[in-house]
Order: C-alpha cells, then sequence, then structure tokens
C-alpha cells in the first residue's frame, strides 16, 4: 500500500499543477476542415438570460472553463479577465464556471474578488458543454474560430499561451 501512494504522489502533483482533475496535455481538434462545430453551446449569463455561442459567428472565441474552488483556475483568472477586457469586434472571452452550485458558488466568488472585473456565465443546464467533448480537467481553454468551430483546446494553466492562441486564430480567414 505505501509503495502505491508513493507512485501516485507524483501523478497527483503534476495533475493539481497542470489542472484541477486529470487529462490535461494538448487536445487539438485537427485540421481547419476537421473542426468541430460547437456553436450549439449555451449557457447562462448572470441575469439567467440563456445565451449560446452562435450569437458570436463571426468572432473568435475563447471559452475558459473553470471552477471557484480550482488554483490553477484562480491563478488563470487575472488573464482570462484581462483579455476579457480586451474583446469587442473581432473576439470574445467566455468564462464558463462549472461549480456545482452555480451562481450560489459563482456570485459570491465573484463578489470577493471583484477588482477582477470578471464577467462570468455558467452552463444553461447538465450536458451543455457536452459539444467541447469530454472536460478532464479544468481550467479547460477552447479556442472557437469565427464560423463556431473547436479551432483549439488545452487543459492546465500556461501563463500567455491564451493571448498566443488568440492571436493565431484572429490571424486565420
Amino acid at each position: 500500500m505505501i509503495q502505491v501512494r508513493r507512485c501516485l504522489l507524483p501523478v497527483l502533483t503534476v495533475a493539481l499543477l497542470s489542472g484541477c482533475g486529470f487529462g490535461g496535455g494538448d487536445k487539438s481538434p485537427g485540421s481547419a476542415s476537421s473542426r468541430k462545430l460547437v456553436s450549439q453551446v449555451s449557457f447562462l449569463d448572470a441575469t439567467g438570460q440563456r445565451r449560446s455561442l452562435a450569437e458570436f459567428t463571426g468572432k473568435v472565441l475563447v471559452v475558459d472553463v473553470w471552477a471557484t474552488w480550482c488554483p490553477p483556475c484562480r491563478a488563470s483568472l487575472p488573464e482570462v479577465a484581462a483579455l476579457q477586457k480586451k474583446g469587442g469586434e473581432t473576439f470574445v472571452v467566455l468564462p464558463i464556471s462549472v461549480d456545482r452550485g452555480g451562481w450560489g458558488d459563482v456570485k459570491p466568488f465573484l463578489d470577493a474578488n471583484a477588482k477582477l472585473g470578471l464577467e462570468a456565465f455558467i452552463p444553461a443546464e447538465s450536458g451543455a458543454l457536452d459539444a467541447f467533448g469530454s472536460i478532464g480537467g479544468i481550467p479547460t481553454t477552447l479556442i472557437v474560430d469565427r464560423r463556431g468551430r473547436l479551432r483549439e483546446r488545452w487543459s492546465g494553466y500556461y501563463p500567455g499561451r491564451v493571448e498566443k492562441a488568440l492571436e493565431a486564430a484572429l490571424k486565420e480567414n
């Protein structure tokens, strides 16, 4: 039993550093012609209004799947919030919290961290994020092209990576 614990400790350490959960690393969807359409993904804004990625067709999207209890997620939020503030005509940043308590968990967190100025969202219902495929760890960042197709995804927080991926997606037609 002690040997199992010793073997498991490095695995857990890597999992916590790369994201809250297992399955981190790159999971790119492939070439532009094989990209999966994800525009049907739906979520709720703070007023309870149902929204979908389809509303943003023509813009590049950064979708950040996170939770209030996840240390790597919290570490990534200042970068996510800064990009969200820069967004507008060409791109949009959508941080979607997967906290089990929904707004009951998210609103107090946002209030306590008001300096971030983060506008967050939650899934519209169970399974609302299924079009993204399995999300095995958080944070998971997804880059969606202007036509609503998944361009790139990864789990874990890597400072500066989202901005580089966004720049590359914005250069694409």
